[in-house]
This record gives C-alpha cells, sequence and structure tokens, in this order.
C-alpha cells in the first residue's frame, strides 16, 4: 500500500468558508474523508497543514526521506514568496506535486508565478478540490 501526505499550507484550514466563489463550499475535512475512501485499501493518506512556513518545512523534511511514497503540496500564497520551500523540495528525495485549487494563471498576476514547480515533479491547478485527488492519481500510478 502507497503512503502519501497531503500538505495544505496558509489559510487553507479555512476552506468551505473562505471566498466560497474561489475555494468552493465544500470543506477540506470532508473532502479528505471522501478520498480516503475512494482510495481503501490502496493508498494511506495522511494529512498535515499550517499557517506558519518552517513547519511546512519540517513537515516535508520528515515526510521526505523514506517514510512516505509522495506527497501533496498546496502550499497557499507560501507557493510565490517561499524559497525556503523549493530549497526543501529539492533537498528530499520524495517526489512532490504542486496542487492548487484555483488555476492561479487566471488570477492576480502574482499568482502565476510559482517558485515551487520547477522542483516539482508536476502541478495540478484548477479543478476544485479534485486536483489533489489527481495529484494523488499521479504519484499512485508513477
Amino acid at each position: 500500500m502507497k503512503k502519501i501526505l497531503i500538505l495544505n499550507g496558509p489559510n487553507l484550514n479555512l476552506l468551505g468558508r473562505r471566498e466560497p466563489e474561489i475555494y468552493g463550499s465544500d470543506s477540506f475535512e470532508t473532502f479528505l474523508q471522501q478520498l480516503r475512501e475512494r482510495y481503501a485499501g490502496e493508498v494511506e493518506i495522511s494529512y498535515a497543514q499550517s499557517n506558519v512556513e518552517g513547519e511546512l518545512v519540517n513537515h516535508l523534511q520528515e515526510a521526505g526521506f523514506g517514510a512516505f511514497d509522495g506527497i501533496v503540496l498546496n502550499a497557499g500564497a507560501y507557493t510565490h514568496t517561499s524559497i525556503a520551500l523549493g530549497d526543501c523540495i529539492r533537498a528530499i528525495e520524495t517526489p512532490v506535486v504542486e496542487v492548487h485549487i484555483s488555476n492561479i494563471h487566471a488570477r492576480e498576476p502574482f499568482r502565476h508565478r510559482s517558485l515551487l514547480a520547477a522542483a516539482c515533479r508536476g502541478t495540478i491547478c484548477g479543478f476544485g478540490l479534485d486536483s489533489y485527488r489527481l495529484a494523488v492519481e499521479s504519484l499512485v500510478h508513477s
């Protein structure tokens, strides 16, 4: 059975309440339960969220050397600002897929640039919460 960590960054703990016109009205906890049920017996999905950049680095380092087969990372706004997260992704062995709920390229210009994408196996954006499922699929079948 594969082990995958989903790691969410700042403000993603507010999904379902935060700007539903962009992020939808479903909570991440509800979606996560559905995702775990979908992959029951095939994938063990762990989850962590932090609003603190250094804690996200710590989670990546802990997961990045054999503890997990893949990491799904939605770094939120840190995607566009964090050299530390990009450096960490380059330093670990576990493949990382960058995920965004919205299409960051259809939003404000500052969101068009990711400091993480080049360090990741790939990027999935714009499919709502289903972006996470697509990222899990890519890691399961790689």
